[in-house]
């Protein structure tokens, strides 16, 4: 599994031209499954994305969670963060979730992070989306359940 979040001062996400979610500030999330995935690892890479200490404090030191600042969630699913360009110039996917998986597991994230945030928008699975933000910082990172988790 693989999470891009970047801290935003806003962001949203529309279909079709109509606005489908819209936060302040917090983080807007690309949530790319694997075909390994399952609702454990969902579980482990919320867990570790809620703890980040990525907001700067008063002394302009990354030390705030996401909770510490009552920050917001736009959560967007992206098999393309499984495209592997090893071979041909043309991405391959091979390596991404069947879609009724990587669908079951994003929705259960969606529910995983409304436990915990008081504010959770999302994206359109399968849809053209067209994702604006502001980056904040400019301040991204990229989780992946292999390198944080694996034995």
């Amino acid at each position: 599994m693989r999470f891009v979040i970047q801290v935003v001062s806003e962001a949203d996400v529309k279909v079709d031209g109509e606005i489908k979610g819209k936060i302040g500030k917090g983080y807007m999330v690309l949530i790319g499954v694997g075909k390994e995935d399952n609702k454990e690892m969902c579980d482990k890479m919320v867990e570790k994305m809620l703890k980040l200490r990525i907001f700067q404090d008063e002394n302009g030191k990354t030390n705030l969670s996401l909770k510490d600042v009552e920050g917001e969630l736009l959560l967007i699913s992206q098999f393309t963060l499984y495209a592997d360009c090893k071979g041909q110039n043309r991405p391959s996917f091979m390596k991404a979730g069947a879609p009724d998986v990587a669908n079951e597991l994003y929705e259960y994230i969606i529910d995983k992070c409304r436990e915990s945030v008081k504010v959770v928008e999302r994206g359109v699975f399968g849809a053209d989306m067209k994702v604006s933000l502001v980056n904040d910082g400019p301040f991204t990172i990229i989780l992946d359940s292999n390198e944080l988790f694996s034995k």
